[in-house]
């Protein structure tokens, strides 16, 4: 095993270093976050309010055009067309209110623009459209952000230790049991996440995105939770009209299955970020916040890079940076590959496969056996 811990392949040293399994090096880093800055181009930190917007109005103009074939057009085509016509729209539609997600996601970092008025009105209006708690969300993803790869203090798909996973752990590790964890994280994941915290840090009592007394917050930000929620029960009555003037089954085709579509490549994407074979976590005796920033694996989707706006294969850049515009991001990433090294990895396996292979491979995490960095710990499977 090489410095780092990196695992060796058989196949030569070409197809070691091109291996995206190969471990990241855990030890700190020779270089400073100051020294990873002067390598980025500084254009690429400046915000513009009306190329952010030219985002927003586009992605919101392709989601009408797709809400207008779908809701003019498809009642005249023949039965059997119509089941084809609906899931290409709910596809379709899915993918670009993912975009609209990930720019509210933007407004939340202050990377939509130079005032922080228009960025959480932006942002607030966008989630709160998709059900999102937009101040909520943003104060608890900023110390996600704060505490990435610390396995007491992050945030967000926090693995568990061998001795502290579930009794039934065990029995959900075949392809049965993996297939019906997937489809409920997938599908379900998002809003029990938000609701009870699901997969999210450890608290010493109950927490939710919506308790503006709960532990997630602090008792100066509960106006902010008081605005998310309302922002929320405005959405909720608006599709209460919808619902009563055009039918639930309506809502449902036209803005409920899209929207599940959103929160299961919210999901996908996040967990892939931050779950890999690759990537350890630290304990508070190895964490740091740099080795915690890097500990972030960029994907490839392939077309729908620039649906989501790169979030998916820029995400190493914005850990770093995370009040750099999305449009500037690649350039950036590109820019800074030659100082990180090692500690930049990209996986291109398709994201159905790794989110399977991840399933299977990442159950619980633990140090290596014998090793004297005990705060380092790795993803294991075996029981």
């Amino acid at each position: 095993m090489g410095a780092g811990g990196q695992m060796p392949t058989l196949n030569g040293k070409d197809e070691e270093i091109n291996n995206p399994l190969r471990r990241v090096p855990y030890e700190k880093p020779q270089f400073t976050l100051s020294q990873i800055k002067q390598a980025i181009p500084p254009h690429c930190f400046k915000r513009s309010l009306l190329h952010s917007f030219s985002y927003v109005v586009h992605d919101l103009t392709l989601s009408f055009i797709f809400y207008y074939i779908a809701t003019t057009y498809f009642h005249l085509l023949p039965p059997l067309i119509t089941y084809i016509a609906w899931p290409i729209y709910w596809i379709f539609q899915g993918c670009i209110l993912t975009g609209v997600w990930v720019i509210a996601h933007e407004c939340g970092h202050h990377s939509f623009s130079d005032y922080q008025w228009v960025d959480d009105t932006v942002g607030l209006i966008l989630h709160s459209t998709l059900l999102v708690p937009y101040f909520s969300w943003k104060i608890s993803h900023r110390r996600h952000h704060s505490n990435t790869g610390s396995i007491e203090r992050d945030e967000v798909f926090v693995p568990k230790t061998k001795s502290s996973i579930s009794w039934y752990s065990k029995y959900l590790n075949n392809p049965l049991g993996r297939f019906l964890t997937l489809l409920v994280t997938v599908t379900l994941g998002w809003p029990l996440y938000l609701a009870f915290n699901v997969s999210g840090r450890s608290y010493d009592r109950f927490a939710c995105h919506f308790d503006p007394y709960g532990p997630i917050y602090s008792p100066r930000e509960k106006l902010q939770i008081y605005i998310s929620d309302a922002g929320i029960f405005t959405a909720f009555y608006a599709l209460y009209r919808v619902a009563a003037a055009n039918g639930l089954a309506w809502l449902v085709c036209v803005y409920g299955v899209p929207l599940l579509i959103v929160n299961g490549f919210l999901v996908v994407i996040t967990y892939l970020q931050h779950t890999h074979p690759a990537l350890p976590h630290y304990d508070s005796s190895d964490w740091e916040w740099l080795k915690g920033a890097l500990l972030t694996m960029d994907r490839d989707y392939g077309l729908l890079n620039k649906v989501f706006h790169n979030i998916t294969d820029t995400h190493v850049t914005h850990h770093l940076f995370s009040m750099m515009p999305h449009y500037h991001a690649m350039e950036a990433t590109n820019a800074i590959k030659p100082i990180l090294g090692e500690y930049y990895r990209l996986d291109s396996t398709p994201f159905y496969k790794a989110l399977w292979r991840e399933a299977k491979e990442c159950v619980y995490v633990e140090p290596d056996e014998g090793s004297p960095s005990k705060g380092v710990l790795w993803y294991r499977n075996k029981f």
